[in-house]
């Protein structure tokens, strides 16, 4: 082989590698279809030509790559350190043979040993260039040893050139990784927030959905609570409403008590005024009672000389004329006469001064005072001295004849009634329980029985007498004394019973107005217990029935004391319907008198009533007839509404 042909061979190797190395897989392209002659031999004139053509269209390495072409350009340098890598025993072989045929000058081996890499790079280079040497070598023309060494030379600069190049592109390809990488962690940490933001809006989502469930069920539980609010406001509005209705009731009844509260302290006023009057006529009317009273005690004197008394010492000393009595015989003086003066004087004394009483309320007669009476302080101590004395002579008295009886009982009824008039009982309360048993035990005593045997012997049985005697008369006073003595329920009830039946004749109501005793009967109207009341109100209204003298009963009720005890009665709040039917009876007959209209206004009567007659439950049609007969009689409502409420 000629040094023509060799050199000619190794500069066709040099370029095809270096268009292999510098462009890719587009130069070895190029290289691989290099096209040989018949006799399989390269033609020159064709291989450069092709050089020519391939040559202008190679490019630098680092002109315009794309991530595509860094990545085959990659792909191709594995390739040529894997065929150098397997090829490097063949380019040993040929550096051996170059080095025995030619000598290497000092310089060159001193630039080969100081630049190992080069060399071995070289090495690489040259170990794909065998393959063509021995092609060459197949065609048998070698070229001179001055001319190999002139083209390896120039062949190791172009290999230093190209693996000037390749360290360069092998920096760049090292700061595009380190950009890659950086790159990737970059999108790995973006991923990692778009996981967290992933899991955060799915856990919002979930809490979402929650929370539409629980909104749908707050929306019902607050419709719910707006209609009990709606409900609860409304009951509260009619509440209120009725409320202030009640307060306005109230607030009128208020002033119209307030506007009675003055007209009474102006009547208070008035009335003291008239008091302090009074008692300047008193003290002059004092004067002439003493004189009066001066005039009877010597009358009464002179009658005591006269006869009187030894009567009166028998009345005060039984006890000590009963030892004589031991043989069965009447003490009964045989001067009859004594008994009768004696029943004589104590009517006398009876009708003429103890029945004249002066209620504490009657301001109509405070200006006439009997000229025959005694003065009232001297009277109620005459009668607190008596009392205790009658109190023994009752049971005593009990077998003496009827004219005496009857006075006695009279007698101690109107001292009653006189110590009544000023609340002086209290300090005879013994002595008038006492007499009060007496008259309701109604049977004379054995001892009696035995000092009056002539009297008694033609009773079978003990006789009675006073409470359950035959005698209308002396029934119906002690009937009135025990009403006025005794506290025990069961003989007050007896005792009402008595006097109901006795005034169902005309005889029984004359002696009910004779002895006043409407008081007696007031004094239990307003009492605790439950039956006492009704049976007062039985005896007033039963004084009420159609007769003659019932124009007489309602002048005796129209007085302040009899309204001021209804007024009380009617204010109870356990006033039960019976009572309160019976009593507007009473009212009913006395709002037809005209002048009993300024009592019912004192105490307050018609508005009691108006409030009654407005609450009262229309089941109780008498009771409601009744309160509208009264307030039509007072003016207080018309002919129309009358007319409406008995429909």
């Amino acid at each position: 082989m000629s040094d023509g042909d060799s050199s000619s061979s190794l500069e066709v190797s040099l370029e095809r590698d270096q268009l292999r190395y510098a462009g890719g897989g587009d130069a070895v392209f190029a290289v691989n279809s290099y096209r040989f002659g018949a006799d399989g031999e390269l033609s020159d004139t064709e291989c450069w030509s092709e050089m020519k053509v391939v040559a202008p269209a190679i490019k630098p390495p680092t002109c315009g790559l794309s991530y595509s072409e860094l990545k085959h350009y990659n792909k191709t340098l594995s390739d040529l350190f894997r065929i150098v890598r397997h090829n490097s025993d063949r380019l040993e072989k040929i550096n051996n043979c170059i080095h025995t045929s030619v000598h290497t000058p000092s310089d060159e081996l001193s630039e080969a040993e100081t630049s190992p890499e080069i060399e071995q790079d070289m090495n690489t280079q040259l170990g794909t260039e065998t393959e063509v040497v021995k092609v060459s070598g197949k065609r048998g023309h070698l070229k001179s040893e001055s001319r190999i060494m002139g083209e390896q030379g120039s062949a190791r600069q172009e290999l230093k050139r190209v693996y000037e190049e390749m360290s360069a592109i092998r920096n760049k390809l090292q700061l595009e990784s380190a950009a890659q990488q950086e790159f990737a962690l970059q999108l790995h940490e973006r991923e990692q927030k778009l996981l967290l933001r992933e899991s955060l809006v799915l856990k919002h989502e979930h809490a979402l959905s929650k929370i539409k469930g629980v909104e749908e069920e707050v929306r019902t539980r607050i419709r719910i609570m707006k209609e009990q609010y709606d409900h609860d406001v409304q009951q509260l509005t009619q509440a209120l409403k009725s409320q202030v209705k009640e307060n306005k009731r109230l607030k009128s009844s208020f002033d119209t008590i307030k506007e009675v509260n003055d007209s009474m302290k102006k009547q208070l006023h008035e009335l003291n005024e008239q008091n302090k009057k009074l008692e300047s006529q008193a003290k002059k009317v004092q004067a002439r009672l003493d004189n009066l009273q001066r005039k009877y005690e010597f009358s009464m004197a002179q009658k005591i000389r006269d006869g009187i008394p030894t009567a009166v010492q028998e009345l005060k000393q039984p006890k000590q004329e009963k030892p004589q009595a031991s043989h069965k015989t009447s003490k009964i003086p045989a001067n009859s006469n004594i008994y009768e003066l004696l029943a004589i004087l104590m009517d006398w004394i009876s009708d003429s001064h103890l029945c004249n009483l002066k209620l504490e309320d009657e301001s109509d007669n405070k200006e006439m005072l009997a000229l025959n009476t005694l003065p009232n302080n001297c009277m109620e101590e005459k009668c607190t001295k008596l009392l205790p004395i009658l109190a023994e002579q009752l049971q005593q008295m009990a077998g003496v004849h009827i004219r005496l009886q009857v006075p006695l009982v009279k007698f101690i009824y109107w001292s009653l009634r006189q110590l009544d008039s000023k609340s002086r009982l209290t300090a005879l309360i013994s002595t008038t329980r006492r007499l009060g048993e007496e008259a309701y035990r109604g049977t004379m005593s054995p001892a009696v029985l035995d000092e009056a045997p002539e009297q008694t012997a033609n009773f079978k049985t003990k006789p009675a007498v006073y409470f359950k005697s035959p005698i209308l008369h002396m029934r119906f006073l002690s009937t009135l004394i025990v009403l006025k003595t005794v506290s025990q329920a069961d003989y007050l009830a007896q005792a009402f019973d008595t006097l109901l039946r006795d005034l169902k004749n005309n005889e029984g109501k004359s002696l009910f107005l004779e002895y006043q005793a409407l008081n007696v009967v007031l004094k239990h109207a307003g009492s605790s217990c439950k039956r006492l009341p009704v049976s007062a109100m039985d005896v007033i209204l039963q004084m009420t029935t159609e007769s003659r003298l019932l124009n007489q009963f309602l002048e005796a009720c129209s007085n302040e004391h009899f309204f001021r005890v209804m007024s009380l009665l009617l204010r109870n709040p356990k006033l039960e319907v019976e009572l309160l039917e019976k009593t507007s009876i009473i009212l009913q007959k006395l709002s037809k008198m005209k002048k009993n209209k300024r009592l019912f206004e004192m105490f307050t009567l018609h508005l009691i009533i108006q409030e009654m007659h407005r609450t009262t439950d229309r089941d109780h049609a008498f009771l409601s007839i009744n309160l509208t007969s009264i307030l039509f009689n007072l003016g207080m409502i018309k002919q129309t509404s009358l007319e409406d409420d008995d429909l």
